[in-house]
């Protein structure tokens, strides 16, 4: 399976960007999916993971309320809405797949199972 991330970009203090990750190759619905980012200088961190029926997500804590998770199966694509973004969210953001046999979608950047990703979009987020 292949893992394309696309909607990345420019954006001043306040915007807002759609990114998506579109699956092909193998049908994505059988995964959960996580959102992960790693900016310049820091360790990758988990930002948002999905349930495979998309009833279940998680965040983490600097991005609630301002991110939502979504996805639409029949299209095998993910998508992660960013609102009122912020300089701190300025980083390259990747989506990875979890092995279908995990249950349950994980945040931690050193969980198991993570083995699909794709290859990262820029997102740029200037005051």
């Amino acid at each position: 399976m292949r893992l394309e991330e696309s909607g990345g970009g420019s954006v001043q203090a306040g915007g807002s960007l759609r990114l998506s990750c579109t699956a092909s190759g193998y049908p994505l619905p059988y995964f959960t999916v996580t959102w992960y980012r790693q900016a310049p200088g820091k360790g990758r961190e988990g930002v948002s993971c999905v349930s495979k029926d998309g009833k279940n997500s998680s965040y983490i804590d600097s991005v609630k309320g301002r991110f939502v998770i979504s996805r639409d199966n029949p299209k095998d694509t993910v998508y992660l809405q960013m609102n009122n973004l912020k300089p701190e969210d300025t980083a390259v953001y990747y989506c990875a797949a979890r092995d279908p046999g995990w249950p349950t979608c994980s945040l931690d950047p050193g969980a198991s199972g993570f083995g699909w990703w794709g290859q990262g979009t820029q997102v740029t987020v200037s005051s």
